[in-house]
């Protein structure tokens, strides 16, 4: 059986590491393969449509996440709130959409002791902060700020706050400051763009989830880590997520985590190390 996982760019990705370390821990190492394909949005039906019985399913990257559910005959919950997907299973010819980042995130801040924010200031405007929204719903928070550049791109995240129940209000990421007096801090914005604010945020009493995985740990990670907040990065969060694809893909469970952590720990040391000795 095959799968893999899709994006542009791909090239950086953890998800076959873990993948095939799960496949190794299950036994099915010979049965099953995962690969990587780079694909923009304008590729995945073709890519879709070329896929025969031996296809289970695909990972999701960016810029696919909304596109993935488009394409799907069907969807799972977390999905439609979020307005996005990241998993396609596919069986019988037929595509069901999942959105397993929901579930990551809400396993790894329960895994660090982070798992029962009442309020949550969420920076960012995309489908992975619509994500986060959803995950903060379903540990408990009854309200969230969302921070964006511009305001307006967030509106597709109010609309995911809106599909869940959770009480959501827009502001710009300029006025963050104002907006620190919350439980959890969530950043699902790129590499260095929430570096500006590490030090207000680590003040601010705040736990800190930023889904940045690789450099790690970040500007504000560092920060928060000094300060003696609790702290949670991104590869819990691809670890719990890719976790439950591969229950998902594969049919069998539970999912090897423990064995699919030392594999990308393993691997995101390797990444580290020529800048380290740099």
């Amino acid at each position: 059986m095959r799968a893999a996982v899709l994006g542009s760019p791909v090239a950086h990705s953890l998800s076959p590491v873990l993948h095939r370390a799960a496949y190794a821990a299950l036994g099915i190492a010979g049965e099953w393969s995962y690969g990587l394909h780079e694909c923009g949005e304008d590729g995945l039906e073709p890519f879709l449509r070329s896929c025969g019985p031996e296809w289970a399913g695909l990972s999701l990257t960016m810029p696919l996440k909304k596109a993935a559910l488009e394409a799907a005959d069907r969807s799972d919950e977390a999905s439609r709130q979020v307005g996005a997907a990241n998993t396609l299973v596919l069986s019988g010819g037929g595509r069901t959409a999942h959105n397993t980042d929901v579930h990551g995130i809400a396993a790894a801040l329960s895994e660090a002791g982070a798992g029962a924010p009442r309020t949550a200031a969420v920076l960012g405007g995309g489908a992975t902060a619509a994500s986060a929204v959803a995950a903060l719903h379903r540990l408990g928070a009854a309200s969230v700020t969302v921070l964006a550049r511009d305001p307006a791109r967030a509106r597709g995240v109010l609309e995911a706050a809106g599909r869940t129940g959770i009480a959501a209000e827009a502001a710009p990421l300029a006025e963050l400051e104002r907006h620190l007096e919350v439980d959890l801090v969530a950043s699902t914005l790129p590499s260095g763009a929430a570096d500006a604010w590490a030090d207000r945020v680590a003040q601010s009493g705040a736990a800190v989830f930023d889904v940045v995985y690789s450099p790690w740990p970040t500007a504000l990670a560092r920060a928060a880590a000094a300060a003696g907040r609790t702290v949670v990065g991104g590869f819990p969060m691809l670890l719990h997520q890719a976790a439950a694809q591969v229950e998902l893909m594969t049919g069998a469970g539970p999912a090897p985590v423990e064995a699919m952590r030392a594999a990308g720990e393993a691997e995101l040391a390797r990444r580290a190390a020529p800048a380290a000795g740099e």
